[in-house]
């Protein structure tokens, strides 16, 4: 059975889209009159669908539209447009409505309409479904110097291990600030070559000079390897630059009291302190990290599922 939660403050629009759904066989439909009611709705019968009114008391469609994407986000929203109110539903669509029907229109469009959605976001629920089964992931990338790629494969990695149900939010949160400084060295300080003490000294030089390697050879034909592997009990990720590297043993200790200001020191402290291991090769262009899972954040990446 699929139960659809319509949402309008005026009785007769409601009782009309309500009526054009219930025809449907299969289709169970329950109401609410405005955006704070549906998220009551929300809570106590969780629908499959969401149609809802733009312009309400309370809370208003663009409003609800923003609170299921970021409190329900697998439950897909229908907007109901009337004329006056365009402008409010785009915002919406960008804000996390998935779709969109003429009040005009409803006896001809509102079937096809929520039909078509039901069927995206039941593909979109069973591949989360499967994605929660995947025990383990291993995968290797190889990235040009471009700051927005290694941003957004920080992302990536966060997203897998959420899928793999690996560390809770707050420890994942932690694994992506380590990742992403470690990515940050490999690309200022490994394939551009472009000095933390520049950075001490400069700090508009420091990214001038990056910059302008970025387009300069044999800088920017530099890439940047990173190889994951995740199961339940770890996350190990690989990063290597192709630059010519430093001596690893020569690196100062960020923990030391006398180091903390600096900010060549910054990202090698935040590595060590969130994550098991940080380990370079002797050529200093590769580091190894690990982050281990503890039993005791089991309970919690319980509990953060059924959030």
């Amino acid at each position: 059975m699929t139960t659809i939660l319509v949402v309008d403050d005026l009785v007769t629009d409601r009782l009309l889209a309500g009526g054009l759904l219930q025809r449907h066989e299969g289709w169970n439909v329950i109401f609410a009159n405005n955006g704070q009611d549906a998220l009551h709705q929300l809570e106590l019968h969780i629908p499959d669908i969401v149609l809802t009114d733009m312009m309400m008391p309370i809370m208003n469609g663009l409003e609800l539209a923003e609170a299921v994407k970021r409190e329900f986000p697998l439950i897909p929203l229908i907007l109901m447009t009337s004329k006056g109110s365009e402008d409010v539903a785009v915002q919406a669509l960008k804000r996390g409505a998935s779709n969109y029907v003429s009040k005009r229109r409803l006896s001809e469009d509102l079937i096809e309409i929520v039909e078509q959605t039901l069927l995206v976001s039941k593909d979109q629920r069973t591949q989360a479904r499967l994605l929660n089964r995947v025990t383990h992931s291993e995968f290797t990338v190889v990235l040009e110097n471009d700051i927005t790629l290694l941003q957004s494969l920080v992302v990536y990695i966060q997203q897998q291990m959420k899928s793999l149900r690996v560390f809770a939010e707050s420890e994942r949160i932690r694994i992506g600030v380590a990742l992403e400084e470690a990515l940050l060295n490999a690309f200022y300080h490994g394939n551009l070559e472009v000095s933390s003490k520049l950075r001490e000294d400069d700090y508009d030089e420091y990214y001038s000079l990056a910059k302008l390697r970025c387009s300069q050879s044999p800088y920017a034909d530099r890439r940047i390897t990173v190889h994951c592997k995740f199961d339940p009990e770890a996350v190990a990720v690989t990063i290597e630059d192709q630059g010519p590297g430093f001596d690893p043993s020569l690196l100062p200790d960020p923990r030391d009291p006398e180091n903390l200001e600096r900010p060549s020191g910054r990202g090698l402290l935040l590595m060590k302190t969130f994550l098991d291991e940080v380990e370079y090769n002797s050529k200093g262009n590769r580091v190894r990290l690990l982050k281990r899972r503890v039993p005791a954040e089991e309970e919690m990446i319980i509990e953060e599922s059924f959030v």
